[in-house]
């Protein structure tokens, strides 16, 4: 018989839900949210499970890259339309969550969604980390031109690369 198994990804224990082909929950546990842990818990099972199913998040990507790596049919599930079909649950928990997307997989309510390569990933992660940069920088030089401002000491319109000396010429000027 065909099982399914639905992770609720939080950021130290995944709460994983798998059922059967008729929707009996035949295991619940609360796991590492590592990609060991996981492969480790799903090969100790003792039950075939035939897909495994992720909500798509921060950490769904790694997981599903450990888990695809390992040899398990994963698929990472739209966020939005998880949370749609969930919306119905009037309390929501870890547990409840991992129930209804091993639900979902059991009854081909999904969409699954691309796992971005590892060289994508890293340069987003790249790209995300230089815009913040900038970011930060830009916040430093306008609070500098604000202290300077108190002392009637005016910057001015200056390139990047000249902003230190500028403001040692005003300071000492």
């Amino acid at each position: 018989m065909d099982n399914y198994a639905g992770i609720d990804v939080s950021l130290e224990q995944s709460s994983v839900c798998i059922v059967d082909a008729t929707g009996k929950i035949l295991r619940e546990a609360k796991v590492a949210s590592e990609p060991e842990a996981l492969v480790d818990f799903f090969r100790q099972l003792g039950l075939l499970v035939v897909r495994i199913g992720l909500e798509a998040g921060p950490l769904s990507q790694w997981l599903h890259a450990g888990l695809s790596a390992a040899g398990f049919d994963v698929v990472l599930l739209e966020t939005r339309h998880v949370k749609a079909a969930l919306s119905a649950m009037v309390v929501k928990t870890d547990r409840k969550d991992a129930r209804g997307i091993a639900q979902l997989l059991r009854m081909g309510w999904f969409r699954p969604v691309h796992r971005k390569s590892m060289d994508a990933q890293e340069m987003r992660a790249l790209l995300v980390g230089r815009k913040l940069l900038q970011s930060k920088l830009r916040d430093v030089e306008f609070s500098i031109r604000g202290i300077l401002r108190g002392f009637g000491l005016k910057v001015g319109e200056v390139s990047k690369g000249r902003f230190a000396a500028r403001v040692q010429d005003r300071a000492h000027a």
